[in-house]
């Protein structure tokens, strides 16, 4: 019996040591659990507090490109209030000819505001003066601004929409042809006028794309140079244009330059010619005078050859001498 005590006794502590040991383990399971549980809570704060403030930031340049974009858009209607309007319009393409003609050409290349055609209350933008037949008298080549960019937007419009083969593409190309040969008709019957100005005038269209627009229809810038007499130039191929017409300048100002210099040489030779008669005379002259003074120096000494033997008076006798014949 005592026996079986002792053995219940060891087997009661053995039961209490795993209990106390479960009971151990439970309690760190607990405080590893409340640990991660902690820093789990605390990755996702900051996490979360990161994500955000990044999400933050982008709504932030989102609303703030918004704003960029309805400014944008704002100047975008404001530009096609103003392109709309036809006057407006004009004076753009009109500033920004005279900015390159400012550019390139020198204020006695060109003039403003030039009634070409006499007697006529119209007058062109510009006029280019070219050498005339007379120095005095320069022969006009008229600048017209023009800038159809109403039919140009539509037909830019239709190419987006429908194919370029359409008819709603070839209709809208034969009213922008019809716009810009109407602009071409106005600049030939308003300032051409031969020989006052050249026999041909330029329109200056202040776009690229209505330029290429002009040159992409078949036959259109050819007619207008036929029919019309019109060159369009671009902002791009116009200072090629005014390069080339300065190069042109400055050939003739140095033919002109040529032309006096010879002038100058010429009267120099005349007059050169003159200046070695008049020293041919001027040495026949001082020959003269040497030959005068040679002769002089011959007779002087034939004086003193003669007057060698002549006795010398003293100075005092010869000044008494020379006093007693003076009245």
């Amino acid at each position: 019996v005592i026996t079986s005590f002792a053995g219940l006794r060891a087997h009661e502590a053995d039961g209490d040591f795993v209990i106390g040991e479960a009971e151990d383990a439970k309690k760190k399971l607990e405080e590893m659990k409340q640990t991660v549980d902690e820093k789990l809570q605390t990755s996702m704060e900051k996490h979360f507090n990161e994500s955000f403030k990044l999400i933050s930031e982008r709504l932030e340049q989102v609303h703030k490109g918004l704003g960029e974009m309805q400014t944008l858009a704002s100047g975008v209607g404001d530009l096609k209030k103003v392109l709309t309007n036809v006057k407006t319009r004009g004076n753009f393409g009109e500033i920004q000819l005279s900015a390159l003609l400012e550019q390139y050409l020198a204020p006695d290349q060109y003039c403003t505001n030039v009634a070409t055609v006499p007697n006529s209350s119209e007058f062109v933008e510009f006029a280019i003066k070219l050498p005339g037949q007379k120095d005095d008298t320069p022969v006009y080549l008229p600048v017209d601004s023009k800038f159809p960019v109403e039919d140009f937007q539509h037909l830019t419009d239709c190419y987006e929409e429908f194919p370029r083969l359409s008819p709603e593409v070839k209709k809208a190309q034969e009213n922008f042809s019809r716009t810009v040969k109407k602009c071409a008709s106005d600049i030939k019957n308003k300032y051409i006028y031969p020989p006052n100005t050249t026999a041909f005038a330029l329109m200056f269209v202040p776009s690229e794309g209505i330029y290429a627009e002009i040159l992409r229809i078949p036959g259109l810038f050819e007619k207008l140079q036929s029919e019309f007499q019109i060159s369009v130039v671009g902002p791009s191929n116009f200072v090629a244009f005014l390069n080339s017409l300065q190069q042109g300048f400055k050939t003739l100002a140095i033919e002109k330059r040529s032309n006096e210099v010879w002038q100058i040489l010429g009267a120099v030779k005349s007059e050169f010619n003159k200046f070695g008669n008049e020293m041919d005379a001027t040495r026949k002259s001082l020959e003269s005078v040497v030959n005068h003074m040679e002769k002089i120096g011959t007779r002087s000494r034939a004086l003193e050859r003669k007057l060698r033997d002549v006795q010398e008076l003293s100075s005092e006798e010869s000044s008494q001498l020379l006093l007693s014949d003076t009245p």
